[in-house]
């Protein structure tokens, strides 16, 4: 009887450790809630006039696919047209690589940074840290992101790019959900 005990004891245990979300998938269905379309100004430090300075309105759009495995975001200045041949319209995939959480930025420098991510001890923040990179890094690279929740409708993306020389440039997003 006491053998019975403890094998159902471990068959208990090993099924809740099975069922267990690991950091990983508690970070991407985080990242997830974030479906939806979001707008807000762009801080950009240190200043780049050419791109039109701070406070410049951004559309980021979140959408869940691949049946719940990706997650894309998509990035644009608000009020221009879907055209990635005129506009930057960089696209960001999110995954989970196993137990990894893993982004792709498909960047407008004609480069493919891999990072992975890691939640914050609070679980606000997503926090994703440069791997490799498949593709030339002459016009520089994305380097890190980090996603803030604040509340179901507002969060915050701060991204760190690196420009040729290894300098860096942050763009900090203060985004407002719109749908």
């Amino acid at each position: 009887m006491k053998r019975l005990s403890w094998l159902v004891v471990a068959m208990t245990f090993l099924s809740a450790a099975a069922w267990a979300q690991s950091e990983a998938q508690k970070s991407f269905e985080q990242l997830k809630s974030l479906a939806g379309e979001w707008e807000g100004p762009v801080t950009i430090q240190p200043p780049v006039p050419e791109m039109g300075g701070d406070n410049k309105p951004l559309h980021v759009s979140l959408r869940v696919t691949s049946r719940g495995h990706a997650l894309v975001h998509e990035l644009q200045e608000a009020g221009t047209p879907l055209d990635a041949t005129k506009y930057d319209h960089p696209v960001t995939m999110m995954y989970l690589d196993g137990d990894q959480l893993t982004l792709v930025h498909y960047c407008d420098a004609g480069n493919r940074p891999r990072m992975t991510g890691k939640v914050s001890p609070d679980g606000k923040k997503v926090e994703f840290e440069l791997v490799d990179i498949s593709g030339g890094t002459k016009y520089g690279h994305m380097h890190e992101g980090v996603f803030t929740m604040v509340d179901a409708n507002h969060h915050v993306e701060d991204w760190t790019y690196m420009m040729p020389g290894d300098k860096p440039m942050h763009a900090h997003f203060e985004l407002h959900r719109v749908q």
